[in-house]
Formats: C-alpha cells, sequence, structure tokens
C-alpha cells in the first residue's frame, strides 16, 4: 500500500460538506439552513448532490447558465442540478476516467420535495448538452407535461403529486441523441373514483374543463364541472381555471409534437368524458326481484356515458347490474347487490383510465423508439422519477406499494454508498473503520420474502373467492408475530403498522384484497372490443405483460362464451405486476453506473425561504446523510483497476505501448501532482475531486496535440500554397513570353504587307437579316453564365447581402449526369409531393397562394429576393431536396433558413421548435408574434413575388385557380392559368392541364356540397381554429338524448349543490 499525501477537498469547492471541519447534525442543518436562505438550492457531498425545494421560481437555469454546465470539468463551479446531467453525459461518453458506460441518475425524496421538476432541468440540459438539431429533442422534452397532466394530481402535500413512478432511458449514438423510452410503474387508478379531503382527481379532468370550447363540450358530451361525482364538484377560481386552460393548451401542443394522430386525441378525450359520467351513475333496489336498477335520475348518466365509450346502452347496463357465467352451456345471471353494482361501475373507470394511460405510455415509446441498425452499440442515460415516501392520516394498498419502492431505492443507495464500498477495503486490506449505516434489508425480507413475505400472503389470499381484509390482517397477525419491524392495529381498526427506513407508517387495511385483485366485471372484456371507439377497441384487444406494461400490438386470443373466464386468466395481481417491474427496474440500475440526487422539502407550508429544522432534520436522518457525508469526506469513490486506469490515463507518460501494470499505474501518477490517492493490491484508490484533476491533465495533453497538428497542417498548407504560386508565377511567365513572341510575329506580318501592293476588291451587297425562327413550344434559353475562375468562386451557403459583391448564381458548378438526375427525380417527387398533399391547404379562398408562399426556388435566390428588404422580411420556399419547406428570414446581416418539418401527423414544426401546428398559416401567424428560437426572431413582413408577370412558382402555377366554377361550367382543359397574364407564358403542358382538370372537378364538388348545407352557418372565429379543425368522435346519435335528460334532472336542489361545491372550492384557493 502506497500513500501520498493527506486526502483534501478541490481548491473552489464551495457547497460540499464533505468539507466540513466538523461532522454533526448541528454543523450540517446549519450550512444547509444558511445556503438556502442565500437562495443556494443546491449542496454537494462529494458527487452527490442535495437539493432543496425552494417553493418559487429562480433565476438558476437561463442558457448562460447552462453554457457553463456544458463542460465536464465542474469542479470550480458551484453546485447545480446542470452539474450532475453534465457528469452522466460525459460519463457516458466515456469521458471521466473510464470507458464508455450506461448512466443512471436517481432522484429521491418525499413527496413535494420537487422531484419531478429536478427531472424536468435533467433532461432539459441533457438535450441541451447533445443539441443536434433533431426535433427527436423536442419531443422528448414534450413527454414530461404529457405525463404530468395524466399522472399528476394535488394531493395534502403536493400541489402537483407524480402518482405514478417512471424511468426514462435515453439512448445515444455517439453524442447525439437517437431514441427514449418510458417505463411507467404503479399508476394510482383508484384516485379516479375517490380523493380524500383536499385532494383532487388526475389533472387531466380540469385541464379539459377549462380548455375546451362549448362547441367541444357539447360534442364530447360534457356539461358543468360541478355535476361530476368523480371530480367531488371542485373547479377553482377564475384565476385557476385560466391557468388550467393554458395547461390544457399546452397538453394538446404535447400530443401533437409527439406524434399523436388527430382521431387517437379525440377518442382518447371521448373516453374520458365517459368515465366522467359513468361516475354518475347510481343505483336503487328492485322492489320485486331484490336486484338493482339503475335510478331515474342517472339513466341520462348511463346513456350518455354509453355513447361517449361507443357501446350499447343495455349492454353495458347488462355489466354493471349483473354477472353472467357459463355452467354446461347454460348461461347464468347473477344479480349484483348495490354495492357489487357500486363497485363495478367503478372497477370500469379505473381500468378504463389506466388503460388509456398505459397506451399513452407505449404510443410514446413506439414514436420516440431509435431507427438505428440493431447491431449498433448505443449508450443510455436513465433518470429515475418516482413517487417519494408518503405517510398520510390513512394510508391505503397504493402507500404501500409506494413506500416499498422507496425502501427498495434506499436499499440502492446504501449498497452502491456504502456497502461495495466498504467491502472492497476488507477486500484490499486497507486500514478502515468501518462506518455503521440505517440497513433496510430486514423491512425488504418482511415485504418481498417467498412464500412467506406480505405480498406473498395478500397474493395467498387474494386467491380465494372468500377471503376478506380481515382474514388477511389476521394472517400478517400470526406470520409476523415477534418481527421487529411488523406491529398489529390497535383498537378496532382493521390494520397494521411498518416501521419503514422514513418512520413507521399505519396501513388501513380495508379495500386491500380487491385492489390486488384488480377485478373487472365479467363481459366488459367483449363489450368494449366491440366499441366503435377504435382506440377503446385496441385498448381492450391488447394484453398486459407481467409487469403491467399495456401491448396494444399483440391481441388477446378471445374465446367466445368465455368472457367470465378472464378476470382469472388475463394478468396477475395488481401487487406481483409491481413486484416484477420493481425487480427489472433494479436490475437496469444495478448495470449502470449511478448518479444521486437526494431532495429536501424545507418546509411541509410549501411557503418560500422558510426551513423548518425539525422537517429538514428528519429527511436528512432518515437518508442517512451524515453517514454519506463521512465516507464521501474519508472514503474512496472511485476505485479503478491497474488495468483501467493505465489504458486510459496511459497517454500522460507520452510513450507507446506501455505495459498495463501496478508499476505503469504508480509512474504515471508520479507524474501528476494528485495526493490524497491509495494503492492496493489489484486496484487503485481515488478521491472523488481526482477525477476532475486527471480530466485537466488529459485535457492539456490534447490541447497540445491539437496545437502540434495546427502547426503541422498549417506547415503542409503552406508548403502547397508556396508550390501552387511557384507554378502559377511560371505560368504566368510562360504566357507573357508567349504574349510578347505573338506580339513580335504580329508586328513583323504588319511590316511585310505594308511591302505589297494589293488590288481593289469589290465589296459585296448588303443582305437585310432575317429573324432566327424558334419553336412555339420550347421556351427561351437561360443566359449561360460566364465561367468563374475556381480560386474566387463562393459555395451556395454564403450569404451575400453586400450589394456591391456580385452574387453567384446557383447551378453554375460543375455536376456530374448522375448527380444531375438524381436532382431532378427529387425535385420531381417533391413537386408530386405538393401537388397532392399541400396544395389544397395552402391555398386562399381566392383560390391564389399566401403572398409569402414561393415556389421551388433555390437558397440563392430566396436570399436575393431579400437583399433590399427591410429586417423582418420573410418568405417561404418548398424544399428542392426532400418534401418540406424553408422559412428564409431576413435578419440582422445575414439571411437565416429555417427547416419546416412535416410530421406523420399532419402537423407543421419549425425544426428546434417545441409547438406545433395545424396548418403552414398557422405557423406564419403565430410567430408574426413569437420569437423562433434561439435568436427570437419575429416575422413581420412578408415577402411577395418580384412581379406580377415574373411569378417563382411555375411548377406550380396550374394549381392557383379561381373560385369555383359554376355547375354549367366545363373543365379548362386548355385554358391558361387565371393567376397570370395569357400572353406573358406559354401554352400549359399536358400534364399540367391534367392536373388542373383534377383540382378542378374537386373544387366544383366541393362547391356543390357547400351550396347543400345550410346558408345561414358561418365560419368561427378564429380563437376557436383548432377547436373547428378537430375531427369528431365516433359518438351514438343518442348522446344529445341523453345531455337532454341530464339537464332535466338538474333541479333546484342540484343547482344549490354546485353553488356550495364552488364556495368551497373558492376557500380552498384563496389561501394559496
Amino acid at each position: 500500500m502506497v500513500s501520498l499525501g493527506e486526502p483534501r477537498p478541490p481548491t473552489g469547492a464551495a457547497g460540499d460538506l464533505a468539507a466540513l471541519a466538523e461532522l454533526d447534525e448541528t454543523a450540517l442543518l446549519g450550512g444547509l439552513r444558511e445556503r438556502f436562505l442565500r437562495q443556494l438550492v443546491y449542496t454537494d457531498i462529494g458527487d452527490i448532490l442535495i437539493a432543496m425545494n425552494p417553493f418559487q421560481p429562480l433565476p438558476l437555469y437561463g442558457r448562460e447558465v447552462a453554457e457553463r454546465y456544458r463542460h465536464h470539468q465542474t469542479g470550480m463551479l458551484p453546485p447545480h442540478i446542470f452539474a450532475v446531467a453534465s457528469r452522466a453525459y460525459h460519463a457516458m461518453l466515456g469521458r471521466r476516467g473510464g470507458g464508455p458506460q450506461n448512466q443512471c441518475i436517481v432522484i429521491s425524496g418525499e413527496s413535494g420535495a420537487g422531484k419531478t421538476e429536478s427531472t424536468k432541468l435533467l433532461l432539459q440540459h441533457i438535450m441541451n448538452l447533445c443539441k443536434g438539431n433533431s426535433q427527436l429533442e423536442q419531443q422528448i422534452l414534450q413527454v414530461n407535461p404529457l405525463l404530468e397532466a395524466f399522472g399528476n394530481a394535488q394531493t395534502v402535500m403536493n400541489d402537483n403529486s407524480s402518482r405514478f413512478g417512471k424511468y426514462i432511458q435515453l439512448r445515444f449514438q455517439n453524442n447525439t441523441v437517437r431514441g427514449a423510452k418510458l417505463s411507467e410503474y404503479l399508476l394510482e387508478k383508484s384516485r379516479v373514483v375517490q380523493q380524500d379531503a383536499g385532494e383532487r382527481n388526475f389533472h387531466i379532468f380540469y385541464y379539459m374543463f377549462a380548455g375546451l370550447s362549448s362547441e367541444e363540450k357539447d360534442m364530447y358530451g360534457l356539461l358543468d364541472p360541478s355535476l361530476y361525482r368523480y371530480i367531488s364538484g371542485w373547479f377553482g377560481t377564475q384565476d385557476v381555471a385560466q391557468r388550467w386552460k393554458h395547461k390544457y393548451q399546452e397538453v394538446c401542443n404535447a400530443l401533437d409534437m409527439v406524434g399523436f394522430q388527430e382521431q387517437e386525441q379525440v377518442d382518447m378525450q371521448a373516453i374520458l368524458a365517459g368515465v366522467l359520467s359513468l361516475g354518475n351513475v347510481t343505483f336503487e333496489p328492485e322492489e320485486s326481484n331484490g336486484s338493482v336498477k339503475v335510478s331515474e335520475a342517472s339513466r341520462g348518466w348511463l346513456k350518455a356515458a354509453a355513447g361517449q365509450f361507443g357501446v350499447q346502452e343495455d349492454e353495458l347496463l347488462k355489466c354493471l347490474i349483473c354477472t353472467m357465467s357459463v355452467t354446461r352451456g347454460e348461461q347464468i345471471h347473477r344479480f349484483h347487490t348495490q354495492q357489487q353494482a357500486e363497485d363495478a361501475r367503478d372497477s370500469i373507470a379505473k381500468v378504463a383510465y389506466g388503460r388509456v394511460f398505459g397506451w399513452i405510455v407505449c404510443k410514446i415509446n413506439e414514436l420516440l423508439a431509435e431507427n438505428v441498425d440493431p447491431e449498433v452499440e448505443l449508450g443510455e442515460i436513465g433518470i429515475l422519477d418516482i413517487f417519494g415516501f408518503e405517510n398520510f392520516a390513512v394510508n391505503r394498498f397504493e402507500q404501500l406499494c409506494i413506500n416499498l419502492a422507496n425502501e427498495q431505492l434506499q436499499h440502492f443507495f446504501n449498497h452502491h454508498i456504502f456497502q461495495m464500498e466498504q467491502s472492497a477495503y476488507k477486500e484490499e486490506e486497507l486500514p478502515w473503520e468501518t462506518i455503521t449505516f440505517n440497513n433496510n434489508e430486514p423491512v425488504l425480507n418482511l415485504l418481498l420474502a417467498k412464500p412467506l413475505g406480505l405480498l406473498s400472503l395478500l397474493d395467498e389470499q387474494s386467491a380465494f373467492p372468500q377471503a376478506t381484509d380481515k382474514t388477511f390482517v389476521d394472517k400478517l397477525n400470526n406470520t409476523f408475530k415477534g418481527n421487529l419491524h411488523f406491529q398489529p392495529g390497535r383498537g378496532r381498526v382493521l390494520g397494521f403498522s411498518i416501521t419503514h427506513y422514513a418512520g413507521k407508517v399505519q396501513y388501513a387495511a380495508e379495500g386491500f384484497l380487491e385492489k390486488n385483485r384488480d377485478t373487472l366485471p365479467a363481459n366488459v372484456h367483449g363489450l368494449f372490443i366491440n366499441s366503435i371507439t377504435p382506440l377503446l377497441s385496441v385498448l381492450f384487444t391488447a394484453t398486459v405483460s407481467r409487469t403491467g406494461t399495456l401491448m396494444p400490438h399483440v391481441k388477446a386470443k378471445i374465446i367466445p362464451g368465455a368472457d367470465n373466464k378472464f378476470n382469472s386468466t388475463r394478468k396477475q395481481s395488481a401487487g406481483a405486476q409491481f413486484r416484477h417491474s420493481l425487480m427489472v427496474l433494479m436490475e437496469r440500475m444495478y448495470s449502470a453506473n449511478p448518479h444521486f440526487v437526494r431532495c429536501i422539502k424545507p418546509n411541509s407550508q410549501k411557503e418560500p425561504g422558510m426551513v423548518d429544522s425539525q422537517v429538514v432534520l428528519l429527511q436528512l436522518r432518515y437518508n442517512g446523510l451524515l453517514e454519506t457525508i463521512r465516507i464521501r469526506r474519508d472514503g474512496f469513490s472511485w476505485r479503478p483497476s491497474f488495468e483501467e486506469f493505465a489504458e486510459r490515463y496511459g497517454i500522460l507518460l507520452v510513450k507507446p505501448d506501455i505495459p498495463l501494470t501496478k508499476e505503469s499505474c504508480l509512474e504515471i501518477l508520479q507524474n501528476t501532482e494528485l495526493t490524497g490517492w491509495i494503492c492496493g493490491k489489484s486496484r487503485l484508490f481515488f478521491k472523488y475531486w481526482h477525477q476532475e484533476q486527471l480530466a485537466k491533465y488529459v485535457e492539456r495533453l490534447e490541447r497540445a496535440a491539437v496545437f502540434i497538428q495546427k502547426v503541422f497542417r498549417a506547415f503542409r498548407c503552406r508548403k502547397s500554397y508556396l508550390k501552387l504560386v511557384a507554378e502559377l508565377r511560371a505560368q504566368a511567365q510562360r504566357l507573357q513570353e508567349e504574349a510578347e513572341r505573338e506580339r513580335s510575329r504580329q508586328l513583323e506580318m504588319e511590316a511585310e504587307s505594308q511591302k505589297r501592293i494589293f488590288l481593289p476588291v469589290p465589296m459585296p451587297r448588303k443582305r437585310r437579316p432575317q429573324p432566327c425562327p424558334h419553336p412555339r413550344d420550347k421556351p427561351p434559353q437561360p443566359p449561360v453564365p460566364r465561367p468563374r475562375s475556381k480560386l474566387t468562386e463562393s459555395t451556395p451557403f454564403d450569404n451575400f447581402l453586400d450589394r456591391s459583391v456580385p452574387c453567384p448564381v446557383l447551378g453554375t458548378e460543375e455536376s456530374t449526369g448522375e448527380e444531375a438526375k438524381m436532382r431532378k427525380l427529387k425535385r420531381g417527387a417533391t413537386l408530386r409531393w405538393f401537388k397532392e398533399t399541400q396544395a389544397q391547404k395552402v391555398m386562399q379562398d381566392d383560390g391564389a397562394f399566401p403572398s409569402w408562399l414561393h415556389g421551388m426556388i433555390s437558397r440563392r435566390e430566396a436570399e436575393n429576393l431579400l437583399i433590399d428588404k427591410p429586417l423582418g422580411c420573410f418568405l417561404v420556399r418548398i424544399s428542392q431536396s426532400r418534401p418540406g419547406y424553408i422559412l428564409t428570414y431576413k435578419g440582422e446581416g445575414r439571411c437565416r433558413h429555417y427547416m419546416i418539418q412535416m410530421q406523420p401527423n399532419a402537423r407543421y414544426v419549425i425544426l428546434g421548435e417545441d409547438r406545433a401546428h395545424a396548418s403552414l398559416t398557422e405557423l406564419v401567424r403565430y410567430h408574426q408574434s413569437v420569437g423562433i428560437q434561439p435568436f427570437m426572431e419575429i416575422l413581420s413582413i412578408p415577402c411577395g413575388q418580384k412581379s406580377s408577370e415574373s411569378l417563382d412558382y411555375e411548377d406550380l402555377e396550374c394549381l392557383t385557380s379561381g373560385p369555383p366554377a359554376a355547375k354549367d361550367e366545363t373543365p379548362p382543359e386548355e385554358q391558361p392559368c387565371p393567376s397570370r397574364p395569357t400572353t406573358s407564358r406559354p401554352a400549359l403542358r399536358s400534364g399540367a392541364a391534367a392536373v388542373l382538370k383534377q383540382v378542378w372537378l374537386r373544387r366544383t364538388k366541393k362547391s356543390q356540397n357547400q351550396q347543400s348545407l345550410d346558408k345561414n352557418s358561418t365560419k368561427r372565429s378564429s380563437g376557436k381554429e383548432r377547436g373547428s379543425q378537430r375531427t369528431c368522435p365516433r359518438l351514438h346519435s343518442s348522446i344529445r338524448l341523453a345531455m337532454r335528460e341530464i339537464q332535466q334532472f338538474s333541479t333546484p336542489s342540484n343547482a344549490s349543490l354546485r353553488i356550495c361545491c364552488r364556495a368551497l372550492s373558492i376557500e380552498d384557493e384563496e389561501p394559496k
């Protein structure tokens, strides 16, 4: 063992708790409090980040800050969440003391500590680091707001609490992101049908009511939000509703950006409306046979739910009030009690919403999947954002699973920080005083052990039809009697307590068996498969994997008459699914290099600038941060083997082919100024800051190598240049000598000619010049450009805005026949794409193109049009090489060219922007008020054509027809385009005439259909443009009748109930 010097933290490591002189709870809490009150919310413990939730926006995440943390040498910068993202990204690329390796970032903390916001900031910075000008990066960033709307809700502890867990895997090829995959864990479906006091349902329901227009609400069959039981009549103040409306627009934009089809979005919202309507169906006992029936007041709600789900009303009613089974070929109907009918209603709502959420995740994975060769090895960064530890007044099955996941994450943290590190010290026989920590393995064994773990016993009881929650609790009491981490319930409360790593939690056992079974009423499966709503049919045709993941493309085998067996064979219990998914998650994380972010909640009141010492101290204790500081201060977090270290840092010896041995490692380290490292028997032991210092040595050599390459290349280029200059001078001298000889020869010939005597020669008769006939059908040829010198010829990508400089014409470069042929094919394909799919969308009502739209002109021609235009002038042109558009903008001193991408769901996006548009006109209109990133340039003045007689979309001229023709009008097969003067253009080609005929026929048919409609109908306002373009859901015609029935039963008592609910919501919002 060799030791060099004393360990010390690096200079400039401000905010590193591992550098504390005194290590106790008082010093730790005081340091965190002092930094937090100075709005320094990030603190390091070595390479572990502590993030305290400020409960307010802070100016810490701008572009200038992000640029400072772009590089992997962040040791001289203050602690920041961007530094964690930068470390993970560069470690994935192999720039931090090892080869390329998959990374994972684990974000943990209790509910309300800021985990979701930290996840968004990590994604934002990683996408900024791998900036490849790809639309995929913007699509990945849009995943978070989409999942927040469908998976987050307000709780008593957090206004935006994640009610599910997610693990985002970013896939990279070299330094560019190529795809992403999302895994979701344990959505709290019970929240759809029940919320505790002070809590709300999932955000999306409130966003829909605030964001949908009146016409769209009628289309989906939605009434006043105070009528719906599943959202408890809570809505909010006008300001809150306005904020929710903005959130709904963000969700719609995220759906468009990620790539969801319009019909899919409509079907999804129709299903959500059906879930809300189904929740208002109530039951009452039937007097004759003891069964139940739907109450008269909720008949309309049943009819509305059936219409929104796209099923028959009587079939849905059968699923609610009775169960059908087949015995020896006979169908037997067993009628439900009122409680069973209500459970069946809530089960359908929970399963429908859960399937929608699972489908969204599956669709995201499908749209963001990497499109690379399967043999190409991709790097990966995983980000885990999972629900925090929860301890409410009433804790149910969901809280048990959530706290189990947090127990598993705490064990993962302990394993990497304490167990692995201290076992390495023992193997290498280093002098080390063992640091004790709170090992939570006994709690995990209590919950996960087989066959006598809590979840195993729960599955066992769930398999017995006669088992109840009481028999389950009795089984637990008998099995875990004497276990230090389990306590039976006291008094008459049906429950039990478990001592977790974060404290003791008492669980109410009521509903454990039902939630674990996750049953679905018989016949519902077949009913929804036959729904006329395509999405609902897809959701229930899909199968569910062992981990609870929805697989829409794998169809389940449906056997006629076997619907009653669906519940027993379709999947495992909810607890078993969660256990399997947790096991898969841990396998992924153990195979990657972890980075830890520990989120701390400063107070329980969600107040900015306030620190509750008791709340913070409790979190510091159960997170084991004191022990973490000690092991990071005294321990060695980086432990490479001799071979790994010599292979990575052998360049520091500046020797070729060094042996990968211990001696080479020591020689490398002796050439550096590192102190505090230790050499063991088979590996080296380094402090967490040594990687940064070694990276600086490597970077210094890299800069030296670049300088040597620069000098050598300059020498080669200068040598070639001098050789070329010498050849040019020699050539110029030869040409001068030849010119002198030619001049001398001419002088001699003139001298001889003066000596001769010539006879007079008659002059020829002058003829009148005849005009050269040109074929009428052949267009005039453009003038041949004068060839330029290759030394001064400009490339087609130069921007010439100086009028004194001659502008080269694109296309004068020499090209081979194959290149010209390929260019012609691409141009033809793009032109065909525009005529077939875009022309009708871009045309205005008068049949002409907008003034800012130009044809398939080149980059140089677009810049020539804008050369004398004012700042902010713009035009849109059709791309010559691909189906799409390019926006050319006159900026300060140059032109900018923005690519407009056409997504598969027919949305238009400027590459790099975070907003999708339904039409090209809408895109232009939006950016006339909102600047284009990153320079925030606003479109101001459209650039028109040079003149009305020389339009630059000659290939598209046949499409610019006027208003629709009358019924008795004939197709204009031989007529010139009305948008062009008849004398300035030749006759149309036969192909263009055919296209014009098709357009004319389509416009005539459209005109006839329009005349048959109601003449008093008017166009909607521009503010409702998005809603008017939406596809209508496939609803039953009875939906409007159902809404009338519901409105008839809106009695004054119901009206007073709505007023009370609104008053409650206002009182709830005002303190915030």
